[in-house]
């Protein structure tokens, strides 16, 4: 990921919170002057993400630290893989350790479990997208991380589509007033997508002109025929509690996406640690 303005904002920010008033323990500790080497160690298999922002962490905090990538985002590192060295001073190595480990573990883990996924739909038209069930605040690195495990984002905020969910029909009166407004007032170029719960739902999508249908917390069986119902007149989504243990079966449904909350709000962190030579 490329250093702009935003993820810099965010390093910055994390950087305040956890260093507050100085890192009184390196302070203490370690003598002025001191310099280290050390090495980022994967200690589990996983994809890597975030290589970028754990320098940008330690040249904010100092420039004179070398962070040298041995790996770049995207690449699958092995268990005991180094996947970059650094030197420099080490009161800045010591102060950035933990926060440079907590965006790679954080990312990589979501980069992981984004193409484990990924690779289960292959041989199907399914494409695996995020939600916008993230980190407050990190939500620009995690749906990078989500590109980097090669699904695909959904949309980045509610300014980015159209999606008329449950909420939004009982507030509008219905699921035909609902897309008959979001026609009428909502800007030019937006596909207008509807969630629904049931099959006679998904009729009263169709009939009032949805481009795209989520279905929401159907069952395989409900998907199918949903999917046999819609017969390309709009574009399909399946969401709602989507994880590596039935996603196979609701990839093999004939759906068109697959939307899964889990690849952010739920990824385990990959396990990754910096040891000083």
């Amino acid at each position: 990921m490329k250093a702009d303005l935003n993820v810099k904002r965010i390093i910055k920010a994390a950087l305040e919170e956890d260093i507050g008033q100085g890192d009184i323990t390196t302070q203490a500790v370690v003598p002025e002057g001191t310099t280290v080497s050390g090495r980022f160690i994967a200690k589990q298999e996983g994809i890597i993400c975030g290589i970028e922002i754990a320098r940008q962490v330690f040249s904010l905090l100092d420039k004179r630290i070398e962070f040298t990538p041995l790996t770049s985002d995207g690449e699958k590192a092995g268990e005991g893989d180094v996947i970059a060295t650094i030197s420099g001073p080490a009161a800045g190595i010591l102060s950035g350790e933990r926060l440079a480990l907590n965006f790679l573990q954080r990312l990589s883990g979501i980069a992981s479990k984004t193409a484990l996924l990924a690779e289960m739909t292959k041989g199907t038209k399914a494409v695996v997208t995020d939600t916008r069930k993230t980190t407050p605040g990190l939500r620009i690195l995690e749906k990078y991380a989500v590109r980097t495990g090669g699904g695909k984002n959904h949309r980045f905020n509610l300014a980015g589509g159209l999606l008329i969910k449950d909420n939004h029909i009982r507030a509008a009166g219905g699921i035909g007033k609902a897309v008959e407004a979001a026609r009428k007032n909502a800007p030019p170029g937006f596909k207008t997508e509807v969630e629904v719960e049931n099959l006679g739902q998904l009729e009263e999508a169709l009939e009032a002109g949805a481009d795209i249908i989520m279905l929401d917390n159907m069952d395989i069986a409900g998907m199918k025929k949903a999917v046999k119902i819609v017969d390309g007149r709009a574009l399909t989504e399946a969401s709602g509690n989507i994880n590596e243990s039935n996603l196979k079966e609701v990839a093999l449904t004939g759906i068109d996406f697959i939307s899964a909350g889990a690849l952010t709000h739920s990824a385990a962190a990959l396990d990754i640690s910096l040891k000083l030579d």
